[in-house]
């Protein structure tokens, strides 16, 4: 029988290609963060990104973000104490969200006294 003298690495580094490969892949996914929505079109909407501080955004199931990040109302309610009134909030809605959310989201910032809201919309095509 024949004695080794040194391991074989290069199954080994094939092995770690691959699955640095799959990491990588699955990686770019996930870190883009994007919550999936079809946004509702308008034909004359302003182009205005200044000041806009949080992003709300409700999915077509209803479920609501505050900055990316899943939030329910009890919750968003207790994170809207501590914003200013004058705090620029910019909805992001999904154009097949039941009104309701929309109207629960909206009821809460004005329990809160904000009011300086924007919606996301597409440039409608023609």
């Amino acid at each position: 029988m024949r004695r080794f003298d040194q391991m074989n690495v290069i199954p080994l580094v094939d092995v770690m290609l691959v699955l640095l490969a799959i990491v990588l892949t699955t990686a770019s996914f996930v870190a883009q963060g994007k919550i999936p929505l079809t946004l509702p079109e308008a034909s004359h909407a302003d182009n205005t990104s200044d000041g806009v501080v949080r992003v709300i955004t409700i999915t077509a199931d209803g479920r609501v973000y505050l900055d990316d990040e899943e939030i329910v109302l009890a919750a968003l309610d207790a994170e809207l104490i501590d914003l200013e009134t004058d705090t620029a909030i910019r909805f992001k809605v999904d154009q097949d969200t039941a009104f309701q959310h929309f109207v629960s989201v909206l009821d809460l910032l004005r329990k809160h006294q904000i009011d300086n809201l924007s919606i996301g919309t597409v440039t409608a095509s023609r």
